[in-house]
Order: structure tokens, then C-alpha cells, then sequence
């Protein structure tokens, strides 16, 4: 399938003109009461561009308004990239979902799970099976984030050498080797919790081909779909276009500077490829992504995974078909647990009724830490992108309320 040019109307694939123009009016308030800098959306049916709107500034100090092009730090939706370069070597017959992740990492060999104890103290105990790489992809590893702050692991995560992974010269063959010292959270396969899997992940496609996993990116995914502006860095003769970081100041409710587009960490080359959070992209370039995904892994001619694996990606491949909630008590997921599965690399909508949203059961979707988002609506032909700069994710339910506005605005 090619990409169409933009519709001229809405209209045109079955929505309400009036009725996207909500959406603007609608999250003006957040930047009438600067708990945003900027925002931009994207909505896409049929393979064509339905609407899209900029709204708001890069930066508040220089007013440099959001405009299409602006590059944005996407956080974990780095993570469904990783998961479709995985998938591609999976489709080659490089490995098998079943295979240990010690095949590929070998100091994953001796993984324990945390039994009880402190930080300085603590037990473990052996896991039930080994951690397999279908684990990885699901998040049912055992891995946790540092950022947590929930249990003793997550407080090993941040007292260790991984908690400065991005900021140092770590490699991610040095990371995963550091990693495997830390204890599980729980016995691979048994619980769900967000975690640094999805950075493994990025190893074996490493150990896999032979390649650095930028390089993999972007000669395998980034070139063959054009993203020309999503990469691990920003290069300095785009720092104009990157938009600065926010976050909510818990006791004025206003946007507060986290990272500075022109002073910021991600400019320069970087050592450490982080395939679970570590990227760069503009509106543009993510919905190129997302449309080869909702074709089924093809894009202008060129195909980056078969249809039958984006169909075996987005079902649900917790066991027993189990929601997120089902698995775990994790306090964080970038989407809602209730109702919610999770294939290789997406959360999957199993019930609307119990996501409370609108939308169509087989819907996949995920989200950065700065409150980015897209979702994919096969039954609806549908997708749609949200680009902001504001941490954490959950600050205000803006994904939600952009859901809400853009299922009503389908007339056909």
C-alpha cells in the first residue's frame, strides 16, 4: 500500500470535520494554564491523514512554536521499534520465542529471584524456568525499572551501575551483564511488570546481526520506512526542531523545564542504545511506523514483517488470556491494566467495557514516559498520534480525553 497525500476533508474517510476540531479547542485549556508547552496530533484512516494540528511552543522561554517537523523524545514508544527489529529476525529463523535468553546472553544463565531481605541484606531463591525471550517481549521477565520505586529490587536497580546506563559510556552488552547480577522480581512467566526487557531486547538483536543496534535501526528500519528524523541523538543541525522537556511541578500544577532542547543529554553520540526508551522522533516519522504496522508490515513498497506475524504480535499472549491486572501488581503501565493484554511489544485491548473507553477489542497501543502516545484500530482502519513533552505519563489524562474526541468524531 502507498501512503495517500492528506484527504481534503475529513469527510472522506468517514469523520466529522466539526467534530476534530473539538480537539484543539479542547486541550487549549492545558496550555492556557501552562501544564503544556506544545502539543501536536495525528489521525490517520484508510491510509490517508485525516487531521493534523500543532498547537502551543517548543520551549516557553523562546516561544518557538510546535510546528510539524518538531522531534520529540518518545520514550517507551521506542519500545514497539525494538520489538518489529526482533520480530524481523524472528521471521529470518534467528531464534524462537521458547529459546533462553541465556542462548544469545550467557550470564542470564544464572538469574535468582528475590526471596526477602534489604538492599544489603536480601535472599534469593532459583527461578521455577528459565527466562526465555517471549518473556522479554511480554514483560512477564521478572526485569523491573528503576524508577519504580515499589520493592527492594527497584531499589538494587537504582543503587547499581545500570541506573546511570544513559548517561554513562556503558555499552549494552555491558548492561545486560550488569543486569543479570540483579535479582528477579518474580520467576519468569508468573507476574507482569513494566521493565528494562525491552533493552535486552536490544541485545539480542545485537548478538543477532552483527550489528550495533542504532545501526540496525536505522538500515533495517529507519531507512527502509524514511524516518529520517528518529535516532538515538539529535544531531546539532536539528536542535532548532527539539522540543524542550517539562514536568508537573507537584505544588504549582504548571510545566517546570526537565530537559532543555538545546542543552540537552540526548545531543551528542551516545554510547548506550537504550531500545526500550532511548529514542528520538517527529509526528511524521512515527506514523510511518504505525502505518506499516496497521498494513500489515508494509509501507510504500517495502516490507518490513508479514501480516500474519503483526497478527501474532497484537493478540494477547499473556497465558490463559489474562489482562495485565491478572498478572501482577505493578502500579505503572503506560496504558490502562484493566481489560488490557499484552502481545509482543503492545498492550492489546481484550474489553473495552473494562478498559472504559471507547474503541474496538484488538486495538494495540503504547506510550512514553512524556506523555507521547499513539493506538492502532484495525477494525476502524484507524490510528492516531499524540506528540507532547510533559512527565510523568500519567500527570493528566490526556490520552484518554484525545480517544474520547477522536471515536466521535467517526461518522462511517
Amino acid at each position: 500500500m502507498t501512503i495517500m497525500t492528506p484527504v481534503e476533508t475529513p469527510e472522506e474517510v468517514g469523520l466529522n470535520s466539526e467534530r476534530l476540531a473539538r480537539i484543539p479547542d479542547y486541550f487549549q485549556a492545558y496550555l492556557d494554564r501552562k501544564k503544556v508547552s506544545g502539543m501536536s496530533f495525528l489521525i490517520a484512516r484508510g491510509g490517508r491523514i485525516a487531521y493534523q494540528h500543532c498547537m502551543g511552543v517548543k520551549d516557553f522561554d523562546t516561544a518557538s512554536p510546535i510546528t510539524p517537523d518538531t522531534i520529540y523524545r518518545i520514550y517507551s514508544m521506542s519500545k514497539p521499534i525494538t520489538s518489529v527489529a526482533l520480530m524481523m529476525l524472528f521471521e529470518e529463523g534467528k531464534f524462537r520465542l521458547d529459546h533462553e535468553v541465556s542462548r544469545y546472553i550467557p550470564e542470564f544463565a544464572q538469574l535468582k529471584v528475590y526471596d526477602q531481605g534489604g538492599i544489603d541484606d536480601y535472599t534469593t531463591k532459583a527461578v521455577e524456568r528459565p527466562m526465555i525471550v517471549r518473556d522479554l517481549l511480554t514483560h512477564t521477565s521478572g526485569l523491573t525499572y528503576g524508577f519504580m520505586f515499589q520493592n527492594t529490587v527497584d531499589r538494587l536497580y537504582r543503587k547499581g551501575p545500570i541506573n546511570d546506563a544513559r548517561s554513562s559510556k556503558m555499552t549494552l552488552e555491558e548492561y545486560c551483564i550488569e543486569l543479570a547480577k540483579m535479582p528477579l522480581l518474580f520467576s519468569p512467566g508468573t507476574g507482569w511488570n513494566y521493565s528494562v526487557s525491552t533493552d535486552v531486547c536490544g541485545r539480542l538483536i545485537e548478538v543477532m546481526s552483527g550489528m550495533s543496534l542504532d545501526e540496525f535501526f536505522k538500515k533495517r528500519v529507519f531507512e527502509p520506512l524514511n524516518m529520517t528524523d528518529t535516532s538515538f541523538d539529535i544531531p546539532l543541525d536539528k536542535i532548532d526542531r527539539f522540543a524542550s522537556c517539562y514536568e508537573r511541578d507537584p505544588k504549582t500544577k504548571t510545566a517546570r523545564l526537565q530537559d532543555s532542547g538545546t542543552e540537552s543529554a540526548y545531543i551528542g553520540k551516545k554510547s548506550f542504545f537504550s531500545g526500550g526508551g532511548g529514542l528520538i522522533s517527529t509526528i511524521g516519522d512515527y506514523y510511518k511506523f504505525c502505518q506499516m504496522l496497521l498494513n500489515g508490515g508494509e509501507l510504500n513498497g517495502t516490507r518490513l514483517l508479514s501480516p500474519t506475524t503483526i497478527d501474532f504480535m497484537t493478540m494477547n499472549h499473556l497465558p490463559e488470556n489474562k489482562t495485565m491486572r491478572d498478572m501482577g501488581d505493578s502500579l505503572f503501565s503506560e496504558n490502562r491494566m484493566d481489560g488490557s493484554g499484552f502481545g509482543l511489544g503492545f498492550s492489546v485491548i481484550l474489553n473495552p467495557v473494562d478498559v472504559m473507553a471507547v474503541g474496538s477489542e484488538g486495538s494495540y497501543s503504547w506510550g512514553g514516559a512524556a506523555s507521547t502516545y499513539f493506538w492502532i484500530d484495525p477494525a476502524e482502519d484507524l490510528l492516531a498520534i499524540f506528540m507532547t513533552q510533559l512527565m510523568p505519563s500519567d500527570a493528566y489524562p490526556m490520552r484518554a480525553q484525545l480517544q474520547q474526541l477522536t471515536y466521535a468524531a467517526i461518522e462511517s
